[in-house]
Formats: C-alpha cells, sequence, structure tokens
C-alpha cells in the first residue's frame, strides 16, 4: 500500500488527484489553504485538509508518506511547502510543480529538493501523474523498502529448468538485492536445456546455483520467485515456504503468497519488469546482465511478435546500449547437435494428425532440449497449426506443445489436461509439462518398459486432444483413472509385491 501526500491544489493538481484518487487499496491526503478545494473533495470522498501547507505545523503530526507531490499554482508557497516536506520527510520521492512565476533561482532551489520537477511550460498533468504514480516507481519504492528488510542471505528462485527470462530475472534481482546490501544467490532447480540457454549462461558467464532436491534451504533468510508465483509449483521449494517476493508475467494458478508481489500480466517478459527495477534504482546496467535481459524479452515475446507490449519496447531501448551484441549473435546461433536432429525427425515420423492438431511421441530421450524444436518443426508443416511432441527421461515425461490458432491457449489446454497428473503452464502459443510416470521404474525388461511407454502415450495423446476439444472447460475425465494410476505408481501393489 502506498501513502501519497498532496501539499496544495492547484488546476494541474485536481488534475492529478482525480487519477490518484482511483487507486484502490492506496491510500492519499491532500492539504491545502483553499476551504472550498477541502469541502470539494470530501464531498468526493478525498480525505482533504484544511491548513496552509507551506507552514511546517501543517505536517508536524504526519506519517511519513511514500510519494509527496507539491502542487499549488503558486512558486512562492511550493518552494516553502517543498522546504517543509523534504525536512520532515528526508526519505520519501517528492515531486515538485514549479509554478507560474518561477525564476532560475526557483529553479535551482526545486532541483536541488526534489526529486522530480514539473515545469508547467512543458508538462501537462499526465506527466505529473507518471512521476507520482506509475505502478513501476511505486512498486520500486516497496520494493527497495522489502529488500532492505532482509537480515541474512536472500534466494532468488527461478522455476525448474530455466528458460532465459527466469534466468535473466534472476540474475537481475540479485543485482538489485546486492545494491541495498543484502547479499543474494540466484538458483534453480533441474538442468538448463537448449543449446541457446546453456549457450547464454556460458558465454555471459552468468553467477548460479543450480540446487538439487535434497539441498538444505536453512542457509537463506528469505525467498524470492521469478518467473512463476507460487513455491512448490514448478520448483522444489515446500509448498507452504513464505516468501518475501514474487515477481512474474504469468496468471497465476491459485493464491499467490509473498510480502512483495508484482504479477503483470501485460508484460511479455518478467525481465521487462526487472529492467524497469533496474532503471528505477538508477543502477548501472553490466553487459552480461543486459545481454540476458534482452535475450529473455526476445525468447518470450517471440522477437517481439507474441503477447509483446509497449513496456517490452521501451525495455529493449533501455538495454540497447549496454548490450554486448557480439556475444548474443553467438547465443542465438548455437550448433545444431545430431541427437537434436535425431529427435526432430523421430517426431516428424511419429506423428498422430487430428484435423489441424499433431502430437508425437519421441520415444526415449537423452536432451530434453530437444522436444520444443521438434514442437516447432512440426508446427512448419502445412495444415498444422497445434502441435505437442513429449518424450521420456528416467521416470519422466517431458512435453513441449506449440500453436498459431487464435483460438487456442496451449498454458491453459496442458494446466487443465495435465496438471491432476504433474506440472504444467507456459503461454497462449508455448508451452511445457513434466509428468512423473513412477511405474517405469519397476518394469523388469526392455519389452515391459516398451508396453508400459504404450499405454502412457496413448493417455497423453488423448488427454491433449480432449482437452484442445473442450476448450475453455474442464480437465479431461474419460481417461483420469487411468492416468493417475500411472503417473502415480511406484512399483509396489497393495500387498506390496511387484507389479
Amino acid at each position: 500500500m502506498v501513502f501519497r501526500l498532496v501539499l496544495g491544489c492547484g488546476t494541474v493538481c485536481r488534475q492529478v488527484i482525480e487519477r490518484l484518487s482511483g487507486h484502490d487499496g492506496d491510500r492519499l491526503l491532500v492539504i491545502t489553504a483553499d476551504e472550498s478545494v477541502v469541502e470539494t473533495l470530501r464531498d468526493e470522498s478525498v480525505p482533504a485538509r484544511s491548513a496552509d501547507p507551506a507552514d511546517p505545523a501543517a505536517i508536524a503530526n504526519v506519517e511519513p508518506p511514500d510519494v509527496i507531490f507539491v502542487g499549488s499554482d503558486r512558486t512562492d508557497v511550493n518552494r516553502a511547502a517543498l522546504r517543509g516536506a523534504r525536512d520532515r520527510f528526508p526519505d520519501a520521492s517528492i515531486v515538485a510543480y514549479l509554478g507560474g512565476n518561477a525564476t532560475a533561482a526557483d529553479r535551482d532551489r526545486f532541483d536541488e529538493l526534489a526529486d522530480g520537477v514539473v515545469d508547467p511550460t512543458t508538462a501537462l498533468a499526465d506527466r505529473v501523474l507518471d512521476g507520482t504514480a506509475s505502478p513501476s516507481a511505486e512498486a520500486a519504492i516497496e520494493l527497495r523498502d522489502q529488500l532492505a528488510s532482509i537480515d541474512g542471505r536472500l534466494a532468488v528462485i527461478a522455476h525448474d529448468n530455466p528458460d532465459p527470462d527466469a534466468l535473466a530475472s534472476a540474475v537481475a534481482l540479485v543485482a538489485l538485492a546486492e545494491s541495498v546490501g543484502v547479499d543474494a544467490d540466484a538458483c534453480y532447480f533441474g538442468e538448463i536445456s537448449h543449446q541457446e540457454n546453456r549457450a547464454m549462461v556460458n558465454l555471459l558467464e552468468l553467477n548460479l546455483r543450480n540446487m538439487a532436491p535434497d539441498d538444505s534451504i536453512a542457509e537463506y533468510s528469505a525467498f524470492a520467485l521469478v518467473d512463476h508465483s507460487r513455491p512448490g509449483v514448478n520448483d522444489q521449494l515446500p509448498g507452504d515456504l513464505h516468501v518475501d517476493i514474487v515477481i512474474d508475467h504469468h496468471p497465476p494458478r491459485g493464491p499467490v503468497p509473498g510480502e512483495f508481489v508484482d504479477l503483470r500480466q501485460g508484460a511479455g517478459a518478467t525481465s521487462t519488469i526487472l529492467t524497469e527495477y533496474l532503471e528505477q534504482f538508477d543502477l548501472e546496467i553490466d553487459a552480461a546482465t543486459a545481454t540476458a535481459l534482452l535475450y529473455g524479452i526476445r525468447v518470450d515475446t517471440n522477437d517481439f511478435t507474441r503477447e509483446v507490449s509497449p513496456a517490452d519496447f521501451r525495455a529493449a531501448s533501455v538495454l540497447w546500449p549496454h548490450v554486448d551484441t557480439s556475444l548474443l549473435r553467438r547465443i542465438e546461433q548455437p550448433s545444431l547437435e545430431g541427437e537434436t536432429l535425431e529427435t526432430i525427425a523421430r517426431a516428424i515420423k511419429n506423428r498422430i494428425q487430428r484435423d489441424s492438431v499433431a502430437v508425437a511421441s519421441v520415444g526415449r530421450i537423452g536432451d530434453r532440449d530437444a522436444l520444443p524444436q521438434a514442437a516447432d518443426q512440426l508446427l512448419a508443416m502445412e495444415g498444422v497449426d497445434t502441435t505437442l511432441v513429449f518424450g521420456f527421461a528416467d521416470e519422466m515425461a517431458f512435453l513441449s506443445a506449440r500453436s498459431r490458432a487464435a483460438d487456442v491457449d496451449l498454458g491453459e489446454t496442458l494446466r487443465d489436461a495435465f496438471d491432476p497428473i504433474g506440472s504444467a503452464g507456459g503461454h497462449a502459443d508455448m508451452a511445457g509439462a513434466q509428468l512423473e510416470v513412477g511405474i517405469l521404474g519397476s518394469a523388469d525388461d526392455e519389452a515391459e518398459i516398451e508396453s508400459i511407454v504404450s499405454v502412457v502415450e496413448e493417455v497423453i495423446t488423448n488427454r491433449f486432444l480432449e482437452a484442445i476439444e473442450t476448450q475453455p472447460g474442464v480437465p479431461v475425465g474419460a481417461y483420469t483413472q487411468t492416468s493417475e494410476w500411472l503417473f502415480t505408481q511406484r512399483g509396489e501393489s497393495e500387498d506390496g509385491e511387484s507389479v
């Protein structure tokens, strides 16, 4: 919750207040000497107090605000109010309206005392609002306070098997934490797949900690989640873990815990949000972090063609001067491994097509990296606008889906189909899932394994196709009992004998 204090209420200020009063959950107090304005504001349910904003006594008993706007029409009143506000609230963010008769000395004094100065010759009310009510500016104040309150080491957790957006966001949040004196680690569970992702980490020499499920987290005093929003969902953390910070751009599938939560579904990438924070914190962005963040934005927006927003373009423009373009080219063009080509070939050969939807199992895989690339290749085939490619490694099934169909939301489709038996998520046109196939571990020979895999393949295929057909309906029911049994068995029957 942000507390905004307005000192003086002139013409420009009234326009700003009309916008500020619509921020639900935040607090606003206006202090002005014009009693008629006070009465009008109160009639509009805006908290207002009659007092001279230039008099230090007017704010002597006001609790410290987060943001102050000095907004009288008179320069002399604003100058005195600004001086008193800075003395009384040295840590507040102050934006001051210069007024209509400012001298050069006034401008110098305003520049000295205020964080932002609005000159009536060049600014309108919208510019004032940008200075006082920008969500990123307000959130930056809250995030800085949250980070500064951490006593100990912070773990910044990306989602399992992180993509460039998650990795870059984790590295950026570590930089923000360290800027306020908090030690932090960028952490992830699982593996970094995709040749491009590994190239990004290696070429940029990103400092990351790969955690195992049985690693102790006791050394950390606080936890932050980036590019996902719930502990225990798409990470290996306890589901009841106390989370301090959550920053994500995906729609949540349930309650989101956290002392500080920034969920911006309008942003194309979490890296966009972190870039705004780096800018708001006024931090110098090093080349490695800038390159990682730009690559994260480009991957999640498919080079600014998918779910892109103006904020993504702006973040890219902020990052570009700091990006190492030669390393970025090397990251984007890694060599294609032979195993990846073989997986793509199996996907094309094994595909099952129903209307414009193609599903393919590639069987046993050594590298999950190839699955999304195979899904992309199937999507390039004539008559296909939605694809699912899946394969098996150890006791897990890994799924990757792609779509260019306007009436398909793959993230919702995979969650509906596979959340009951695993974890799934993603975007409308790009999503993935992981399913634990415990029964594979009990198989004794290759023939038995192939038989089990055949059944699992049928379950996955049918759940996906039925979820596509019933969108935006409910999870598939026809195969629920069979699939839940397959994906939860550990190789023992009720009496303990081997299955």
